[in-house]
């Protein structure tokens, strides 16, 4: 309930305000003079104050400073009421941080009007404060290993410059999280970060994509388009996949980054924009320029300050964390703030080889907590069977083959039939006499070999 505190040393008007004000469904506390009222703003979340001008012990004026100083995430409104309202008091108030001004005697719709409106503008600066907040987590480069320190160490160094970036990494590494980690750590972050995707846009489109176009100039689409080169303009624009781009578009963009203005299709004028380019590949660019895939010459121009985003696999130390992250995240995105992961879990994860990089760990997990919704506890049999039952990381970090853990034929053939009934029994939820259909086996049979093969129905 919206809670609403009432300055005023004339009793008739807090007792007639809160009456209104309860009637209306808030909650509502009152107070004569502004020291009581400063030790309540203290104490409680008030959502809005309605505040008089002239207080006994205090001005309310001063008050009102006082009041916006207050060290809280969630401050009031604060909404001026005075019998002695003048322009220049009013242009005073709001100066101080006053949302409005009210004047005596009180106009009961304007007055539920201003409270309504307080409460939204109060609501909608909550709500931005928790989107900075979750936007400067998501920009988090998360990791303690070697490879992450040195990351974020380069962030800190190369983000206050305007010298380009290219990043190289596998998918699913986090390229484009460094890149918005650099914006949001630039001279440029209070202007827009803007990413397009050069491999997900077709040929024909992207050209109207980074550049855009005037009116009349693509039949049936909208009289006009900013491009992302125009809506970047001041800030940051992240061009994922670059290596993906055609030849010529690359020579559009490398005359873009040149001379810092463009033409959009169907313009007369060029238009001129200041733009930091951070640009990201997973492809190996310097093999591509001996292919005659991508200019020498573009290379050069993005490849001012190289990053280089390691695949998952050589950071395992770094799977907990992740993993901590993204629990935490998707708990509170389906209501389950304290779901833990046991050690063994971890370790399973951990030797994993991880192909999808940190987007494949991002959305196990995801899975993991959707399918099971009562678990507050994930251990390793929770997990997708691909995770424990595939490939693993040998010690120096190279993939094993199946082959490699077993010391004779017999010893592999029963670990595939342990995988294969395993594999059944999931397959079926457990139960025995499905699995055993699906095996071609007799009930009885499989489980002499569970029996044999050391697999419960646990597990």
């Amino acid at each position: 309930m919206n809670h609403v505190l009432v300055v005023d040393d004339e009793a008739e008007i807090r007792e007639t305000l809160e009456s209104i004000l309860r009637d209306e469904g808030y909650q509502v506390t009152t107070s004569a003079t502004a020291t009581e009222a400063l030790e309540l703003i203290h104490d409680v979340n008030y959502d809005v104050v309605l505040l008089d001008i002239w207080l006994p012990d205090r001005d309310g004026l001063e008050t009102l400073g006082e009041i916006r100083r207050i060290e809280q995430h969630n401050a009031p409104e604060v909404v001026i009421i005075s019998g002695h309202g003048t322009i220049e008091s009013a242009v005073r108030a709001t100066k101080l941080g006053a949302y409005d001004f009210l004047e005596k005697p009180l106009s009961l719709e304007r007055t539920l009007i201003v409270i309504k409106n307080a409460m939204q503008a109060r609501q909608m600066r909550e709500d931005n404060a928790e989107f900075v907040r979750q936007l400067a987590a998501r920009n988090n480069v998360t990791g303690q290993s070697v490879a992450m320190k040195a990351l974020r160490q380069q962030i800190g160094l190369m983000a206050p410059t305007n010298g380009r970036v290219l990043i190289f990494g596998e998918s699913g590494t986090g390229k484009e999280l460094i890149g918005r980690a650099m914006h949001a750590a630039s001279l440029r972050k209070e202007r827009p970060f803007v990413e397009l995707n050069c491999a997900a846009i077709p040929e024909d489109y992207i050209e109207s994509e980074l550049f855009g176009y005037r009116h009349g100039a693509v039949p049936g689409g909208p009289p006009e388009k900013r491009g992302t080169f125009e809506r970047a303009d001041g800030g940051t624009l992240f061009l994922d996949e670059v290596g993906d781009m055609s030849l010529k578009t690359q020579a559009k963009v490398l005359r873009t980054l040149d001379e810092q203005r463009f033409l959009p299709v169907g313009a007369t004028h060029p238009v001129h924009v200041d733009v930091r380019v951070i640009a990201a590949t997973n492809k190996d660019l310097e093999e591509e320029i001996v292919r005659g895939n991508f200019r020498e010459d573009l290379f050069y121009r993005l490849n001012v300050i190289p990053f280089f985003v390691p695949p998952l696999r050589d950071r395992k130390e770094d799977i907990p964390l992740l993993v901590k992250e993204f629990l935490e995240e998707f708990g509170q995105q389906y209501g389950r703030p304290h779901v833990e992961i046991s050690t063994d879990a971890l370790t399973t994860l951990r030797q994993y080889h991880w192909p999808g990089n940190v987007r494949e760990l991002r959305n196990l997990v995801e899975r993991v907590l959707i399918l099971n919704p009562k678990v507050q506890r994930i251990e390793k049999k929770h997990l997708p069977m691909l995770v424990y039952r595939g490939p693993k990381l040998t010690e120096s970090g190279r993939i094993s083959t199946r082959g490699e853990e077993f010391s004779s034929l017999v010893e592999a053939r029963e670990a595939y039939e342990r995988d294969f009934i395993l594999k059944k029994l999931d397959e079926f939820h457990g139960n025995v006499s499905r699995a055993a259909e699906g095996l071609g086996l007799e009930r009885s049979h499989l489980y002499r070999k569970m029996k044999a093969l050391g697999v419960s129905i646990k597990e």
